[in-house]
Parts: C-alpha cells; structure tokens; sequence
C-alpha cells in the first residue's frame, strides 16, 4: 500500500523526464566509443546485455539490501568517483547520458528503478513495475499536463507544441487526450502493453490553444495556454473535464500585456492561489511574438481578480509545485536548454526552493538541486516526507529523479530518453509522458499535491 501522509511533514519527492540524447560509455574507450543515439524504450528495453556483470560488480557494497525488487538495481556512486576518462564539455554534457562503469543502457533499462540511496527503496516498494502503454511513431503525442481528474479515474494530457513532428503551434494547436486509469491499472503487471490502453483525444471548445500546464481546479481543469501567433493570446484557461469539455478564459493579461508563453502551474493549498510560470517557449519554437515582459511567476486570486509578481529574476522558469502545507513552493529554472537556439550550460538546469509567508508572498530563494542530466521541467510532492522531481521538457534527460529533502539525489525511474511530464494517479500509479512513449508505474507512494477542491 502507498505511504500515508506524515502530518506535519513538508517534505516529498520529485521526478524528471528526456529524449534524445548522446550516449557515452565511461571507460577507458571513452574517446572512442561516443555515439549518438535515438533511445527508444521499445526497441532497448528486449535486449538485455550484462546484467549480471553489473550487478556482480556491486554485490559487496555494504549497505546494498539483500533483496532488491525484481525491477530495480543499486547504483553504487562510489564506483565513478574517480574515471578513467572524463571527457570535455564538447563531448560530454548536460545533453549526454550518464552510464555509470560496469553498465550498458541495455542493463539500465531491463531494470529502470535505479537505487543510488537506501532512502529509495521507502519509494518504490518491494515490487515496483513499470510498463509502457501506449506508442507514437514519431508524433511526441504524450507531452505535458498530466491531470488525474479522480471523479472519472481518467488521466489527462497534451500534446508537444512547437514540435516540428508535430506540425503544431503556430498553424495548429497541439490536443489534449486522456486515458482510462483502470486500464492502466490493468496491464502494470506487463512491461509492454502497447494496444491495450486506448487513448481518447478530448475536443475542448472553445479550443485551448497549444496547452502545456494543468492541474485540477474547483472540479474541473486549469490549463495553461501558450497562444498562437500574436493576437492569440496565452492565457488559464478552465475545462471541463466531461463532455462537452466546454472551456472558459481566467485570465489572458496582465494589465493589457499578453504573457509570454505560460508554462506551469501550482495552486498554494493554504490560499488556494494560483500560481504559473510565464517562460518564452512559444517564443524559441516559432509561435509567439518576441516577448512583452520579464521571465517571471505569477499569483492569480481568483476571489479578487488580482494578478501580482511572484517571483522574479529567472532565466526560464518552468515547473512550480507546493509543499502540501504550502510553507515552501519549488520552481525549476531551466535556462541552460532553449530549445532552436542551443545549450547553454552555464545558464540553470536548477531547482529553487522558496520560503511561502501566510500571505502568500515567496522570499528566500535558495538552491535545492541542479540536475545532474538534462533540466528540471516540472515537479510533483509524494506523500512520504520527501521530494519528486520532474524534468526536461522536450529536451535532454534519462528519466525521473527523486530527492530527498536535503536536496541528496537517491533514486530514478530511468527511461534512456525524453520525458517530458508525469503525475501521480490512483493508488501508487504514476502516469509518465515520454513524447512518443507513454507508461505506467506503480511504487509505494502517492502524491501530497493539493487537487484543488474536487
């Protein structure tokens, strides 16, 4: 059974997800043996090659468990300390995929929980799963905006925007879809069930132009819309989650100024505000205008109207999550990936955690981890004091990555690719978009998220 809420406790986990990436094998070869590859899960995930070399190769760490579920494996950090070849950044960086010494990406995959702590395995249980429901050709269908709407035990998610295998942004939007979780929840014991998981495309109406964020709100949807060209705007719009997912505008300006291309979106379980992120994504992929103001988040109450500054002085900021007391809000900075115009990695691959004051206000911005992998995109809270983070939106990354709240990397879900969003569903499911991939895991916790008065 999932772990129970522990009262009084602001403290969870996070994941993150990836795609596209370049493999790089850390051993004395490595000069020799770069390669760019396309991982798909699919086509990975049946080949399974040195198992038992890695896990030999470990069998004497000390404070390994005797028993490790049948998915998942140790991951001694010890053991690439120190390298043999360590590569320069024009060869190995924030877009590489980190195989760690005695491994190959085959053996990562076969058993994707990877344990870098023992605080993990409180995680994912003694009987992880993870199963891959649903395949895109090369249409990054599954891309953002998981919603768990538990009234209909559907989940909820859009489209890639921008994409150019997609067609979308600015001459068409991307779609939302959804999928039953009970038909999830029946196929998690296999680790293929593509074909057995239908997934429905929901026509909101009015439509919600190229949506990225959502999160549920007063029983329905909160979407966050980037736009489309210049006089359409970004902007929360609401949808409801049953048939005729008819849609209403919350809001689409502040003071008479369009937002920039709207993102991410949190909602304060103390005030019930609205928090988003307002980065300039439509901006980098061709389909918003040059931007009309700073980088920034936002607070939105609904009771009043008022919009205010919430927070400032980002590069781009992305994902946003609350503690579930409220007391501390999480927001990725994922400046160093900008889509069409390259990497920078100087800029923040960062996750800031932030003090929350009675009224609202955020103050104290502190650093509480940069990814190691591709950017942090977007976060979730677990109910099992300890933090999950989610990451890279479309660019970079090898799965999810959770934190404990030291802000001390102890484990991952490792995908080999893009993923790009995910969401706690149901009772310890988790519903991970991949872009072309979708799938379902099941662990031992389940999300401390506030679903917004359902």
């Amino acid at each position: 059974m999932p772990r129970p809420v522990v009262e009084g406790h602001d403290d969870s986990l996070f994941f993150f997800d990836t795609p596209t990436i370049t493999l790089v094998k850390n051993n004395e070869d490595a000069k020799n043996t770069t390669t760019s590859c396309k991982m798909t899960y699919l086509s990975l995930a049946l080949t399974v090659l040195s198992v038992g070399v890695a896990t030999a190769s470990y069998s004497d760490v000390s404070h390994r468990r005797a028993e490790i579920p049948a998915q998942a494996q140790f991951i001694d950090q010890k053991a690439f300390n120190v390298l043999p070849s360590v590569l320069p950044p024009s060869e190995f960086n924030l877009t590489s995929l980190f195989v760690p010494p005695g491994y190959d990406v085959a053996a990562l995959i076969e058993k994707p929980f990877h344990v870098y702590d023992d605080e993990f395995y409180d995680v994912i249980g003694p009987n992880p799963t993870l199963t891959l429901i649903a395949q895109s050709e090369t249409d990054p269908i599954f891309h953002e905006a998981v919603v768990w709407y538990p009234p209909t035990n559907e989940v909820f998610f859009v489209q890639s925007a921008g994409n150019p295998a997609t067609g979308t942004g600015l001459n068409k939007s991307a779609i939302i879809q959804k999928i039953s979780l009970a038909e999830a929840e029946a196929v998690s014991t296999r680790r293929n069930a593509t074909g057995l998981v239908k997934v429905h495309v929901v026509d909101s109406n009015p439509v919600v132009l190229n949506p990225n964020g959502g999160i549920n709100y007063k029983g329905n949807i909160l979407f966050a819309s980037e736009g489309q060209g210049a006089y359409k705007p970004s902007e929360l719009v609401i949808m409801n989650p049953r048939e005729p997912y008819n849609t209403t505008v919350l809001l689409n300006n502040f003071f008479g100024r369009q937002f920039n291309s709207l993102n991410d979106i949190a909602i304060n379980p103390r005030n019930k505000d609205v928090y988003f992120t307002d980065p300039i994504y439509g901006l980098l992929q061709d389909f918003r205008p040059t931007e009309g103001l700073p980088h920034q988040v936002y607070r939105y109450n609904d009771r009043t109207g008022a919009v205010t500054v919430a927070a400032d002085g980002l590069n781009l900021p992305n994902g946003i999550v609350f503690s579930p007391s409220g007391s501390h809000a999480y927001i990725g900075d994922t400046g160093a990936t900008a889509i069409t115009r390259g990497i920078n990695a100087t800029f923040p691959a960062t996750i800031y955690r932030y003090d929350v004051a009675d009224d609202g206000t955020l103050s104290n911005r502190n650093t509480f981890a940069y990814v190691h992998v591709g950017i942090p995109d977007g976060f979730q809270y677990t109910r099992h004091s300890r933090r999950h983070e989610r990451s890279s939106l479309r660019r970079r990354g090898d799965g999810i990555h959770v934190y404990n709240p030291a802000g001390t990397f102890i484990g991952k879900i490792f995908l080999a690719g893009l993923s790009a969003n995910f969401n706690f569903a149901g009772d310890g499911g988790m519903v991970i978009c991949a872009e072309t991939n979708l799938f379902y895991a099941k662990i031992a916790v389940t999300s401390g998220a506030y679903t917004g008065d359902l």
